[in-house]
């Protein structure tokens, strides 16, 4: 099996989860991302890793080639979340990994999250930082998504 087909079979039970009053088991570092297919307009909702800070939240998507719903956000659009059992809506966008928005997105996830490297296929050491050629090779292995929450209760 691989990790592709045991994570797919094991988001069923997280979306449940995510959804009862036994969220805050998983819910301090997992959310559910409700995304509508651009062309299908189906709604999908999927659990994902996710860093907040304020009203802004970040997902890193890895194996990026691989998933689909964060392309629905090469243009930004709206999104749905449930966040530690709440339900947020906010507008999403993938960060361009030329950026320098997506590197100190990288770099602030993997300096909270140093093993988080090992996922991503870089070699990370907190000391040093992330080098150019680092940062390259986090370009072709994961995107960004960058979620700015809506309302005054975000």
């Amino acid at each position: 099996m691989t990790a592709d087909s045991f994570f797919s079979r094991l988001n069923p039970v997280l979306v449940g989860l995510l959804r009862s009053p036994l969220h805050f088991l998983a819910s301090a570092g997992l959310m559910l991302v409700t995304v509508t297919g651009r062309h299908s307009g189906r709604r999908y909702t999927i659990p994902v890793g996710y860093q907040r800070d304020g009203e802004v939240v970040t997902v890193m998507v890895s194996e990026a080639r691989s998933k689909q719903w964060w392309r629905n956000y090469s243009e930004p659009g709206p999104v749905t979340l449930r966040i530690r059992g709440r339900e947020v809506h906010g507008t999403a966008h993938v960060v361009s990994p030329e950026s320098e928005e997506f590197r100190d997105a990288a770099e602030q996830t993997l300096r909270r999250m140093p093993w988080l490297g090992r996922v991503f296929h870089v070699d990370y050491d907190r000391a040093a930082g992330l080098g150019d050629e680092q940062v390259a090779q986090l370009g072709d292995e994961i995107a960004v998504v960058r979620i700015s929450l809506e309302g005054e209760d975000a």
